[in-house]
């Protein structure tokens, strides 16, 4: 593939263009999958019109100077419009130390369920508390990993191990700090152990604020165009929605403000797991009255730091409805510096001369694992009651779980967490401690949570096997459907079954709901027994059930020890398949489309969670088609696959309406209904995809019954058709061997819309919308596309998934 410099065009320069009356574009989006540019323009020489190594636009060699060609007379190529292709798989799809993201999924979750909000007209102040809501889950997930860590640093290998003679023979690398190695060694005592072990939470926080700081400069970072709006509809809290606002993909400011509170946070928590345990013992009979009250006022000062992170979160949520350039610099520099003063101060005092203080016992992290996993059950709660409201203001029967996606999305991403931070200590007590019981383990809390792991796969295991058991009898039930849609086919058993079990596989999208649902609410009432379990007894669930029969204690017991060793593997077999994911395109495909959900929103509820590509995508779509109407005069049709459908309508949205009069769509394999209309109604919602439909120059929608992903977009009327859907377009196209397909065509799914003929017909009628100088084909203004005289297959561009 050829790539020349970055070069603008006439639209990308300052200097006055002659506006080309006849001009017209086709704008080509790639999907989840990504590809390359002389895949997407069907010419192996193209040249980067603008744009760097990240994501830009491709033109063929031949149509670089398209606009300006005195040949052309129209500005357009003499066979059509001139094709583009964007292509921004790079955003999304780099090395596999990428895979390392999946880590942050917690944070992704969490920022997830900010945008599952139902839809409403109204109720600003329930909005608001909803966004509020969300950000305090997304604050508690900080503090529950740091914590996390502090426990597996702090208390199970600094204090326990290190100070356990028969621990700390085992792991050599730990005689430094034991006491029985060193004799009175200077890092033998306790405080000075656990100051020298909470560097690693510490080095943690850091670590996410560099990275959350990194991908804020490459990403949040980048302007979207500024306009004004030529109406206020846009700006209202009644407007369809919000991606039409100038400042929806751009959260500079916001994610400054929550990466400046949740890295205090976090510097606090490792502050407090440090001084409270030294401040714990001063204030015991007999201790220093000078280290007691230092204690004292250490502590005030971290519950007053711990206030201050909350009144940030709490203050101030997006601003959307103008480009927010300025940042709080007090705020940003300021409060991450006070919790950086008071963790320095927390490590000195822990590390002052204590004679008498020994290692015995736990840390006291029952009572913070207890309280975040009673503050997460409680928000989880209250998200669900405010949602329940907002939806009853304005019901939507497509809206996934009757609008509860939001709370039960949050309720997942507080188990993940959960599920990970007691995984991960009860994996590493059983490293540390082998197969005796020299130390007393991690909080009981955590215990019970990891305890909860096969029970929930036990349910989940269940669920799958019936959704198994409803997929095969609608296969059997398609099989009819299969031979109905063939009438004059030779039966082939073996084929029916095939293209009947590809029909019925793509249906269970549509059982998503349902999967959370389930997995959602198991996970709060196990996470409420846990919680109960922890709170009455101090006992582990195998001690607990002592008393009871022998197969209770058994299954107590093997719970316990399934649930350590599940999430050990469980952690392996993310990070794996997350690296294959980014490595291999098949898997890519099959697994990405959730990641790539996930990561397209902007960062509005976690500033740890993964960067959000559309900030930069977005942008770029809309400037592109921005600028070239207005330096031409010209139209453009916008061809989007599978995910580029969404970054193509998100971009339309950012238009101002006079140029998003002079778009066409066209989309297929398209989620924008069946996912984003269903988990998101307050942005990809009916009233939001049915004003799109009004004001862009015609939207046309090709989807498959067999593809998992694309769906009808469910519109009716307009000037272009009697709907923006073309009837489900037949998969496979030969459903045995013909004159065209003499060898069996393959069942083609999610992928390789523009093999089928439909799609170049609709592409034409588009494309003939754009000229108005040409007439149109005689068969454009029924449903199926051109007319006699109009070859469908004179297509100069596709976009591949």
């Amino acid at each position: 593939m050829e790539r020349a410099q970055e070069r603008p065009t006439t639209g990308d320069t300052g200097s006055p263009a002659p506006r080309l009356t006849g001009a017209a574009l086709e704008l080509l989006v790639h999907g989840v999958g990504g590809t390359t540019p002389g895949e997407m323009l069907n010419d192996p020489r193209t040249v980067r019109i603008t744009g760097d190594n990240i994501a830009a636009v491709f033109r063929r060699a031949d149509d670089v100077d398209a606009e300006n060609d005195p040949a052309t007379g129209t500005g357009t190529r003499r066979d059509g419009p001139v094709p583009e292709a964007y292509v921004w798989c790079n955003l999304t799809s780099g090395n596999g130390s990428r895979a390392l993201w999946l880590l942050l999924l917690p944070f992704m979750v969490a920022n997830l369920a900010h945008w599952m909000r139902p839809s409403t007209h109204g109720r600003s102040r329930t909005v608001r508390l909803y966004g509020l809501l969300v950000r305090l889950a997304g604050l508690s997930l900080t503090v529950l990993l740091v914590a996390a860590a502090c426990e597996v640093a702090l208390d199970l290998t600094a204090w326990q191990c290190a100070g356990t003679a028969a621990c700390a023979e085992r792991h050599s690398w730990l005689g430094f700090l034991s006491p029985e190695a060193t004799g009175d060694g200077w890092w033998s005592r306790p405080g000075r152990r656990l100051a020298l072990a909470a560097l690693v939470p510490a080095a943690l926080t850091c670590l996410l604020w560099y990275l959350s700081r990194r991908t804020w400069s490459a990403y949040e970072a980048q302007q979207p165009m500024p306009r004004t709006p030529e109406t206020e509809e846009d700006l209202a809290d009644s407007a369809p929605t919000a991606l039409g606002r100038p400042g929806f993909w751009y959260g500079r400011r916001l994610v400054a403000r929550l990466r400046a509170a949740h890295t205090a946070a976090a510097l606090l928590t490792v502050a407090a797991a440090v001084g409270i345990s030294a401040a714990r013992f001063d204030r015991e009979p007999g201790g220093p009255a000078l280290l007691g009250t230092a204690g004292l006022l250490l502590e005030a000062a971290l519950v007053a730091g711990g206030a201050v992170v909350l009144w940030v979160v709490c203050r101030r949520g997006r601003s959307e409805r103008r480009l927010d350039a300025e940042l709080d610099e007090t705020v940003v520099r300021g409060l991450p510096l006070g919790a950086l003063a008071l963790l320095a101060l927390s490590l000195v005092y822990a590390g002052w001369e204590r004679p008498g203080w020994e290692s015995s016992g736990r840390l006291p992290g029952d009572a913070t694992f207890g309280a975040i996993a009673l503050g997460q059950g409680l928000l989880v709660i209250a998200l669900a009651a405010v949602a329940h409201l907002l939806h009853r203001t304005k019901p939507d029967p497509r809206a996934a779980m009757r609008g509860l996606g939001g709370p039960a999305v949050a309720m997942l991403a507080c188990a993940l967490g959960g599920v990970m931070s007691g995984g991960v200590s009860q994996r590493v007590s059983d490293w540390l401690d082998g197969t005796g019981g020299s130390i007393p383990g991690p909080p009981v809390m955590l215990t019970w949570q990891a305890s909860a792991i096969p029970p929930l796969l036990l349910l989940l295991l269940v669920l799958c096997a019936e959704l198994a058991r409803r997929t095969w009898l609608l296969a059997r039930a398609e099989r009819a459907a299969v031979e109905r849609d063939h009438p004059h086919e030779v039966r082939d058993p073996g084929r029916t079954r095939r293209i009947a079990a590809v029909r019925a596989m793509a249906r269970l999208t549509d059982r998503a709901p349902l999967i959370v649902a389930v997995t959602s609410t198991a996970t709060l009432l196990l996470g409420a027994g846990a919680l109960v379990g922890a709170l009455t007894t101090d006992d582990t669930p195998g001690d607990a059930a002592s008393g009871s029969n022998d197969f209770v204690q058994g299954a107590a017991e093997t719970a316990e020890a399934l649930g350590s060793w599940l999430i050990g593997f469980g952690f392996i077999l993310f990070v794996t398949w997350g690296r294959r994911a980014y490595k291999d395109p098949s898997a890519r495909r099959t697994i990405g489309i959730l990641w790539d959900v996930g990561t397209f929103w902007p960062r509005a509820a976690h500033p740890f969670a993964p960067p959000c590509y559309a900030e930069r995508a977005v942008p770029d779509l809309t400037w592109r088609m921005a600028t070239w109407t207005r330096v031409t005069g010209g139209r453009l049709v916008i061809s989007g696959h599978s995910q580029g459908s969404v970054l193509a309508a998100a971009a339309a949205w950012q238009l101002a309406p006079s140029a998003r009069k002079r778009v066409a769509l066209l989309t297929y394999g398209s989620p924008l209904e069946r996912l984003y209309g269903r988990w998101f109604p307050a942005q990809f919602g009916p009233e939001a995809l049915g004003s799109l439909h009004q004001e862009v120059d015609c939207w046309r929608n090709l989807y498959r019954v067999t593809d998992p992903i694309g769906g009808p977009v469910r519109l009716s009327g307009g000037d272009c058709g009697p709907g923006v859907d073309r009837e489900a377009l037949e998969d496979p196209l030969a459903y045995g061997r013909t004159d065209l397909h003499p060898l069996p065509a393959p069942i083609l799914g999610h992928s390789d819309y523009q093999a089928d003929p439909a799609f170049a017909e609709e592409r034409q009628r588009l494309l003939a919308r754009l000229r108005p100088d040409v007439p149109a084909p005689r068969g454009a203004a029924r449903e199926g596309g051109p007319g006699p005289d109009e070859d469908p297959q004179s297509s100069s561009g596709t976009s591949s998934a």
